[in-house]
C-alpha cells in the first residue's frame, strides 16, 4: 500500500466512552475519517454526576463544544469538606469569580451522560465519525500498511493507526501492556436523587463531602438543580473484584454506623443503587505500541479522590490533536510526544488520587492530623495547590 493509500484510510478509535468520542474529535479536527469501535449495543454513558474542573473546560474549547458543555454544567459557589462524625468544616474552596479569574474557568457539576452527549454532538456534526455499536475489539495487528483490528464475530477493521480507549478494561492494552489491575478494596455506590426527595438543609450549590473513617459521603445538583448526585465510598469487608453490578441499601447502611445524623439522610434517600468495586493500575510509561497508542482510562486508570477521570481522558484527546498538528500528522512523531506529555502527569494523578483517598478515610489521630491540616487555610492557598491540575491548557498541553 503507498503511502496515499495509508492517508486515505480511517483512524480507528477503540471505545465510544468519553475518551474515545473526545480522540475522534481531535482526530477529526487534524482532518482525519475517524471509525470508532464500541462494544455496548448503543452509544451512552452509565454512571451519574462528575465534577468538572477548569480543565475541562479549556478541554471543551479546544474540541470545540465549550458553548454546548457550558450550558449543560452547574456551576457550584464551592466546594466544601465537613466531617462525617462531628459535622466540623474541614475546609472550604471558593469556586466563584476569585476562583475564575485564578484559574481562566469555572468549577462544575454535570451528569455523565451530558458530557458524553456534548461531545458526540459535536462529533456527530462532522460528517466524519462513523460508529460501529456491538464492536468488541480482540485483537490488534499491525504491518508497513497500517493496523487492524480483528473483532469477536470475525468482523475486521482497517485503518492508518488505532487509539485504544477502551476503558479500564482494555483489550488493547491487555495485548500490549498486559498488567493486572490493582484492586483497591474501596466500593463507590452511585445514585440520582429527585429534588423533592433531597434534604432541604443539604441542598447546598456546592460539591460537598463528608469525610469518615474508611468512608465518605458526597453530594452535589445536578441539571440545574433539579436532581442531585448521591456518591457514598467504603472500605469494604470482603475480597473485591473490579465490577459493577447492582448494589443493596441494607450493605450500605452496615458500613456507616456513627456517622452524624445529617450526613447520614443520604444513604437514606436512593430506590436504586450502582456498586462499583473500583481499582486502578500502577502506572505505565509506554503508551504507543507502533501505530497504536492508548488514551484514557486505557492508558491510566484512576481511583475517583480527585474527580478527574474524565477530565485526563478529554486531555489526552487534546494533546494527541495537538501532537498531530505540530509533527504535520506523521502518526510515529506524534504519538512519541503525545506520550512524552501526558505520562508523567497522568501519573501524578494516579498516585495522588490514592493518597487523597487515604486522607479523606483517616481515622484515629490521623484524622486530627487531617482536620488541623486544611483548618482557616485561605482560598489563595488552596489555589495554589491545584495550580498543577487546575492549570492545563490547550496552549500548555505539550511536553517541551
Amino acid at each position: 500500500m503507498s503511502q496515499t493509500e495509508l492517508e486515505k484510510l480511517p483512524v480507528l478509535v477503540a471505545g465510544g466512552g468519553i475518551g474515545g468520542v473526545a480522540a475522534a474529535l481531535a482526530l477529526v479536527r487534524r482532518g482525519f475519517d475517524v471509525q470508532v469501535l464500541e462494544q455496548a449495543a448503543q452509544l451512552g454513558e452509565i454512571g451519574a454526576g462528575i465534577q468538572l474542573g477548569p480543565n475541562a473546560f479549556a478541554a471543551f474549547d479546544a474540541l470545540g463544544i465549550g458553548e454546548i458543555a457550558r450550558s449543560r454544567a452547574v456551576y457550584t459557589d464551592e466546594m466544601v469538606m465537613h466531617d462525617a462524625l462531628d459535622e466540623s468544616l474541614v475546609g472550604r474552596i471558593p469556586t466563584g469569580e476569585a476562583f475564575r479569574q485564578r484559574f481562566c474557568n469555572p468549577y462544575a457539576v454535570i451528569h455523565r451522560a451530558d458530557v458524553h452527549g456534548s461531545l458526540l454532538e459535536g462529533a456527530q456534526a462532522t460528517g466524519r465519525i462513523e460508529i460501529a455499536t456491538g464492536t468488541t475489539v480482540q485483537r490488534v495487528e499491525q504491518d508497513g500498511a497500517g493496523v487492524t483490528v480483528l473483532c469477536a464475530g470475525g468482523r475486521q477493521f482497517r485503518g492508518q493507526a488505532l487509539i485504544g480507549a477502551d476503558g479500564v478494561k482494555s483489550a488493547v492494552r491487555r495485548q500490549y501492556v498486559g498488567d493486572e489491575a490493582r484492586v483497591s478494596g474501596h466500593v463507590v455506590y452511585r445514585a440520582v436523587v429527585e429534588r423533592a426527595d433531597f434534604p432541604p438543609d443539604l441542598r447546598w450549590n456546592a460539591a460537598s463531602i463528608w469525610v469518615g473513617p474508611n468512608c465518605h459521603l458526597v453530594h452535589y445538583p445536578l441539571r440545574g438543580g433539579e436532581q442531585y448526585n448521591v456518591v457514598v465510598t467504603f472500605h469494604s469487608r470482603e475480597q473485591e473484584e473490579w465490577s459493577v453490578r447492582e448494589g443493596s441499601r441494607e450493605e450500605v447502611l452496615s458500613y456507616f454506623e456513627g456517622i452524624c445524623p445529617r450526613a447520614r439522610q443520604l444513604i437514606e434517600l436512593p430506590k436504586d443503587w450502582k456498586r462499583w468495586a473500583t481499582a486502578d493500575r500502577e502506572p505505565i510509561a509506554q503508551w504507543v505500541f507502533g501505530r497504536a497508542a492508548l488514551l484514557g482510562d486505557a492508558a491510566h486508570p484512576t481511583l475517583q479522590y480527585l474527580a478527574q477521570g474524565a477530565c485526563m481522558a478529554m486531555e489526552d484527546a487534546v494533546t494527541l490533536g495537538q501532537a498531530l498538528r505540530v509533527h504535520h500528522n506523521r502518526f510515529d512523531a506524534a504519538f512519541a510526544l503525545y506520550q512524552r506529555s501526558r505520562v508523567a502527569r497522568t501519573a501524578r494523578v494516579v498516585l495522588s488520587a490514592r493518597e487523597m483517598g487515604r486522607i479523606f478515610h483517616a481515622h484515629g489521630v490521623e484524622r486530627l492530623v487531617r482536620n488541623e491540616l486544611w483548618k482557616d487555610r485561605t482560598p489563595e492557598r488552596f489555589y495554589d495547590a491545584m495550580e498543577w491540575l487546575y492549570g492545563w491548557t490547550e496552549a500548555n498541553c505539550l511536553a517541551e
